[in-house]
């Protein structure tokens, strides 16, 4: 119990080494931000921008330009070729989760499911997030772990938190 509460001060702390305000939509704070322009390039070539402007709502784990630099840069680069719209929608469309999760939200779920709860993301697979050495993380399909380093960037259709890793489905 203690550690859900120190696990929720930090959540909700507003010392951030990347901090992010959120004006107009998910995808209008991507655009406005130059830590997220990978993002915003990789959403373009996928052709998601449109259906992430949507109503939603949307909960998105986006990762920083830092989180695209540790994949291979020729791997990344052919995910970005036209001939590799899908894959590279399969993998955008498996950081965001259907509804608004903010930051208790996830923090009530993980303490109702003791430490980790599993989440449905728009791709059809699932994510889990958990607890583990005192930070939220993301567990992908290939047991790889993002730390989420941000929280609760709200947009007029959903929340964005920010992670430092991409997640990879199956």
């Amino acid at each position: 119990m203690k550690k859900l509460s120190v696990l929720s001060a930090l959540l909700f702390s507003a010392i951030f080494s990347f901090q992010v305000k959120a004006q107009g939509t998910i995808v209008d704070a991507a655009v406005g931000n130059a830590d997220f322009s990978t993002l915003v390039t990789a959403l373009k070539a996928a052709d998601l921008v449109s259906a992430l402007q949507g109503d939603g709502p949307f909960t998105v784990f986006a990762p920083t330009n830092a989180a695209f630099g540790k994949i291979d840069e020729a791997t990344l680069g052919s995910l970005l070729q036209a001939e590799n719209k899908a894959a590279l929608s399969g993998i955008l469309t498996y950081h965001v989760v259907s509804g608004k999760l903010a930051a208790s939200d996830v923090v009530a779920a993980l303490k109702k499911g003791n430490g980790k709860v599993v989440l449905p993301t728009l791709n059809g697979q699932e994510i889990t997030v958990l607890q583990k050495d005192g930070k939220i993380w993301i567990q992908d399909a290939k047991g790889n772990y993002s730390e989420i380093i941000a929280t609760d960037v709200m947009g007029s259709n959903g929340v964005i938190h920010v992670i430092d890793t991409v997640i990879m489905p199956k």
